[in-house]
Formats: C-alpha cells, sequence, structure tokens
C-alpha cells in the first residue's frame, strides 16, 4: 500500500493511493463507514500497527468496488489534481545517517583512501525544514550559490523501537519514503580543514532542505530494501545512480544501532544516507540554481520532485 498525507489545515489527513487516484479517507465516510477508524494524522494511522494497516487494505477493497460513487463525491481523484503535503509533517525524530555508501565515501575523500567509520553516526535534522514533493525548494539569501542534493531511501517506524537486538528490527518497520538532504556547502572547505560536524549540520537545516514523500509504501511491498535502485535526476541528467546492496550497514543493523539511544516512535523516521553522486564532488562542482528540477526516484515509493526558486 502507499499512504499519503493530503495538504490542507491544520496539519492535513490521511490518505492512499489507489493507481494514479487519490483515496480521502475523510471524505469516503460517507460510503464507507470503516473509514471513519482511520486517523487524519499519519502518525496515529501507523501506530494502530498491523490492524491499522489490515483496516485500510479493507477500505482500498471497498473503494476500488465502489470507484465510481467515490468519484462522484470527490472521495477519490487524481493525484495530479490533488495537493500533498509531506507524508510525515512533523515527525517526533527525524534522524539523518550519514557517509551510508561505499560510493558515498570514496568520492567524498577526493581520491584519497577513504574513510570508513568503525560504527554510523547520524543527526538530527530540524523537522521545520520539511516540505512536501511538488514544493519549492527556496535557496537561502544567506547560503544561495553552494545548494547540493542528497537522494536518501528512508525508513518509517510503525510500533516503539528502543534496546533492541538486528533481529528484531524489521518487525518495527511500518514501510520507506524518500527524502532529499539538500545540503548548503558553503562551509566545506572550513569544515575540511577544521574537521567541524557541526558546520556540516547547520548546512542541512534551513526551511525547505528536508523535502520528504511523495508516500510512504508499506513494508510488505518491498520484498528485500537491499535491492532497490535510487535514482537522482537534476532537470533530466542521472546526477546519483544507486543500489541500496551498496550500503555501509545494512538496515537492521543501523535500526538496532540508534535504538541504543533514541525511543523510536510510530512515524520517526531514519534515514539510509546518500549514495555518490552529489554535486560537490563532481568536478566541475555542480549546485541547485532557481529553475532547476530535483528529482529522486525509488521504485516503489515513486518519485520526489521539487523545483529550485530564489529567495
Amino acid at each position: 500500500m502507499k499512504l499519503l498525507t493530503i495538504a490542507g489545515q491544520p496539519k492535513g489527513r490521511t490518505g492512499m493511493l489507489l493507481n494514479d487516484e487519490v483515496l480521502d479517507f475523510v471524505l469516503a465516510r460517507a460510503l464507507i463507514p470503516l473509514a471513519w477508524f482511520v486517523p487524519m494524522d499519519m502518525a496515529d494511522l501507523l501506530a494502530g500497527g498491523r490492524e491499522g494497516l489490515e483496516l485500510i487494505r479493507r477500505i482500498g477493497d471497498a473503494a476500488a468496488v465502489r470507484a465510481g460513487d467515490l468519484s462522484e463525491i470527490g472521495a477519490l481523484r487524481a493525484l495530479s489534481a490533488t495537493k500533498l503535503a509531506a507524508p510525515l509533517p512533523r515527525p517526533g525524530i527525524l534522524l539523518s545517517h550519514g557517509r551510508a555508501y561505499h560510493s558515498h565515501t570514496r568520492e567524498m575523500a577526493g581520491g584519497g583512501v577513504p574513510h570508513v567509520q568503525e560504527e554510523p553516526s547520524a543527526f538530527m535534522k530540524n523537522v521545520n525544514s520539511i516540505i512536501a514533493s511538488g514544493e519549492q525548494i527556496v535557496l537561502p539569501p544567506q547560503f544561495p550559490d553552494m545548494v547540493d542534493f542528497e537522494g536518501e531511501f528512508s525508513i518509517v517506524f510503525g510500533t516503539p523501537c528502543h534496546n533492541i537486538g538486528a533481529d528484531e528490527a524489521m518487525r518495527h518497520v511500518a514501510g520507506y519514503t524518500l527524502i532529499n538532504d539538500v545540503s548548503a556547502r558553503n562551509w566545506v572547505p572550513h569544515f575540511t580543514a577544521t574537521n567541524n560536524p557541526d558546520l556540516n549540520r547547520m548546512g542541512k537545516q534551513l526551511p525547505g532542505f528536508t523535502p520528504m514523500g511523495p508516500v510512504i509504501v508499506t513494508a510488505d511491498e518491498v520484498p528485500d530494501p537491499h535491492d532497490l535502485r535510487l535514482v537522482t535526476r537534476l532537470n533530466g541528467e542521472v546526477m546519483q545512480d544507486a543500489h541500496t546492496s551498496d550500503l555501509i550497514w545494512r538496515i537492521p543493523e543501523l535500526i538496532a544501532y540508534f535504538a541504543r539511544w533514541y525511543r523510536f516512535l510510530p512515524g520517526d523516521i531514519l534515514t539510509t544516507g546518500s549514495p555518490a553522486g552529489v554535486g560537490y564532488a563532481r568536478s566541475p562542482k555542480l549546485f541547485m540554481k532557481p529553475g532547476d528540477v530535483v528529482a529522486v526516484t525509488v521504485e516503489p515509493v515513486g518519485t520526489l520532485s521539487n523545483v529550485i526558486r530564489a529567495a
């Protein structure tokens, strides 16, 4: 299943994707009584666990039978005609894992020997930086000239997760989404010279620097999350083209490692990091400018696409 959040005040409302149409659970209540039991908030929906997802499946089956009637009342409409929010507009924890792919560590070494850390590392991203697929990434006036892209396949938690082993980790995963870890690279030369990781993190916290979406694909639709292709395109040209088999740490290991400290709750997110192909590592370096379109694709999640504009 593909779950989504429909844009609206105050925090949007949940829905699902049926082929290329959006089922609005709130409007569907008029014809499908089961829809009354679906929370409007995505984190609350995921907190329902397997029973909650089974309810969604039943609603989806009922919607397929009554598609014409649902279309007449506006409860089922084209995706292209529906404004989406980020699937999780304000997660409690958005933990961004870095230096995650072998390919990325090689390119950031600049031709030298890549340094692979003994343990994973990550930082918290500011949830106020989250925007939806289709929204504009605004270049910050204080750092407009070196804004880079980092497409990242990301884990969405469905149950509380803390102090667990790698063998238990996947049972806590509700599904997956995409994140573009947009970065203002102006700090990079100084960061390299001083080895100050705080400068790295600050360049990723700006408004609009965490596009997310377009949907959450449930875990049952992804038999092996280590067998996926991630492609990031800038104006249609491939920038990043990677396979999740290149991850340095496999997903169960990542979850178990970070769950030693964090208590992940339903709707929290852990990114798996960026592969090679970022603009900063290219020669010549390549950064996003007004009018550019950046798109991150992983099937079966779909494509996260955003237009760049000046402040």
